[in-house]
This record gives structure tokens, C-alpha cells and sequence, in this order.
């Protein structure tokens, strides 16, 4: 048996409404996807291919500080197929992080909880990611064989990179690129701080939310393109993975259409280098499980 070619979207949301309030969500800025978004809408939205590959594994991922939002969606992961792993939110700072953790383990879908994230990005304090609380909860989140999710803002890489220092064993994934400031078009200090990220081996980082860094209504693949350049330099194939961030994407194109623009920008790699982007790199980290096929299955072509 070989491995079939898959694509796994490292990153996306789901939410609804009416049963949980999400109050980012009262932005102006993003009134277009104040509504509910569920597993259907993600399936009939996302249909372009990726070097020829379809969506096959997802990796859903908190929106809100609330412990009962990733209950709610491990306990949606054990009936869905399409979702391989999530990313789930708890108190870092509590001292009852490591309880919490089990707890989720063992209710329903727990055995699909992978990865912790914090909204770090909204954080006041420089320092936060290195509070003597959050460290404890750090350590907690390692114990378990959990990864961490990096939710930072370009000026807040500095963070990223003591944790990584700090806490060379624990799984690290930069989500979004450290949102680089692609509207205003200078990267250069969030390249030299990506690259001192990416010296720590145990991080790795996702192709994902970067349309919306951009400028919404008019981005092309030019834009994206020095930071996929800087992501490849930095970390290399083997240390990156698509992820769609949606549907926060519909705020600058949609699915479809960063698919077709991270289609485009694989262009010159190998087969190799493209799977580890769109499959392997994922799969590795949040422990998906193989897909295999028999030898003579057919392999999907590049493009559309």
C-alpha cells in the first residue's frame, strides 16, 4: 500500500450563532461573515483543487477563550469524518490547566484534541507567552503530548521566539506567518524575526491568513509571493502547511480563491515539496492518520 496524494486544511473555523455568541465578531470590519458557518458551508465552499488534490482532512481550530466552544467541537469531530484534528482553547494560566486537559481527553471526541491555542495577538502584556503562570500551563500542554498553536501579531514574534527557546520539546506551529504586514509592504523586520524562529527545529508554520494581511478587495499572487518566498527560505517545505482560515478568508476572496493562489505559488516545487505542504507537514504534527490506496491507484494531476 502507498499513500494516496490529500490535501488536509491545517486551519479553519467553525461557528454558530445561535448557540454561542462570538463577539469579535461585532467589528464592523467584518460584518460580511457575521453568520453561521458549519462542516456543509466548509464542504461546498472549498471545491478548487491544489496540485490536483482534494480537500480530505481538516483541522478545525478555536475561535473564543471558552472551554465548552472545544468540547463542542471535539464532540463534532468524533461524528465528522473530514475533521482530522482540533485545535481546542483552555486556561493556560489556571492552575487547574492540567484537570482541564484531561477532562477534555476523556469526554467525547477528546482523543481528536492535538494542539492548544491562546489569542495572543489581543494580549496587552510584551511578555505574556513567558508569565510564570502560562509557562506552568505550557509545561501541562507538553505532559500530554499535546502541540501549541502561535496566534501572534508580527511585533509580538519576539514571544514566539523565547518560547521556543524555552521549551525546545513542546510542538510549536506559527499560525498564519505571524501576521507579516503585507498591505503596508515592509517585511523586513518580520522576516528577521521569522528566521530566528524558524532556527528552533521543533516550530513549524502554516500557510494560512495571509489575504487577509493583505489588502482585502485588491491582493493578488504577487503580494503573497515574497512572503511565500520568505516562508520557504526560512523553514522550508517540509516545516510549512496550507491552511485556509476559514472562513475568515471570505474576507479577502474566499477559499477558492487563496486555493488557486496557493496552487499557483507550488508551482516550481517537487512533488515532494508539494506534499509536504499540503499533507505532510500536517499530517506529521497533528498526528492525522495515513489515507493509503492500493499501488496502481491513479494520481491526480497538477491544476484545477
Amino acid at each position: 500500500m502507498t499513500s494516496t496524494p490529500v490535501l488536509v486544511d491545517a486551519h479553519h473555523h467553525l461557528w454558530d450563532l445561535d448557540r454561542r455568541p462570538q463577539p469579535w465578531l461585532d467589528d464592523p470590519a467584518v460584518a460580511s461573515i457575521r453568520r453561521t458557518f458549519t462542516l456543509d458551508d466548509l464542504r461546498s465552499s472549498a471545491t478548487h483543487r491544489i496540485a490536483g488534490r482534494r480537500l480530505h482532512t481538516t483541522v478545525v481550530v478555536q475561535c473564543v477563550a471558552e472551554v465548552a466552544e472545544t468540547e463542542d467541537l471535539l464532540a463534532l469531530a468524533e461524528t465528522e469524518p473530514l475533521i482530522g484534528a482540533v485545535v481546542g482553547w483552555a486556561d493556560l494560566a489556571s492552575p487547574a490547566i492540567g484537570d482541564v486537559l484531561d477532562a477534555l481527553h476523556a469526554g467525547p471526541g477528546g482523543r481528536y484534541l492535538r494542539s492548544l491555542r491562546h489569542l495572543v495577538q489581543g494580549e496587552t502584556d510584551p511578555g505574556w507567552l513567558q508569565r510564570p503562570d502560562v509557562e506552568r500551563g505550557m509545561r501541562a500542554v507538553q505532559e500530554r503530548g499535546l502541540g501549541y498553536d502561535v496566534l501572534v501579531r508580527s511585533h509580538q514574534l519576539d514571544q514566539a521566539i523565547r518560547l521556543a527557546e524555552r521549551f525546545p520539546d513542546l510542538p510549536q506551529v506559527l499560525d498564519h506567518a505571524g501576521k507579516p504586514p503585507i498591505a503596508g509592504g515592509e517585511l523586513t523586520d518580520w522576516e528577521g524575526e521569522l528566521r530566528r524562529l524558524a532556527g528552533h527545529p521543533q516550530v513549524t508554520c502554516k500557510v494560512s491568513g495571509l489575504i487577509t494581511e493583505a489588502d482585502h478587495s485588491t491582493w493578488t499572487t504577487a503580494d503573497i509571493r515574497p512572503v511565500w518566498d520568505a516562508l520557504l527560505t526560512s523553514f522550508g517545505p517540509d516545516r510549512l502547511m496550507f491552511g485556509s482560515d476559514w472562513p475568515v478568508a471570505n474576507l479577502a476572496g474566499g477559499w477558492n480563491r487563496w486555493a488557486a493562489t496557493v496552487d499557483e505559488l507550488l508551482g516550481a516545487c517537487s512533488e515532494s515539496e508539494t506534499e509536504a505542504v499540503l499533507a505532510g507537514t500536517a499530517t506529521a504534527f497533528y498526528r492525522l492518520p495515513p489515507v493509503a490506496r492500493t499501488a496502481d491507484a491513479p494520481t491526480p494531476a497538477h491544476g484545477t
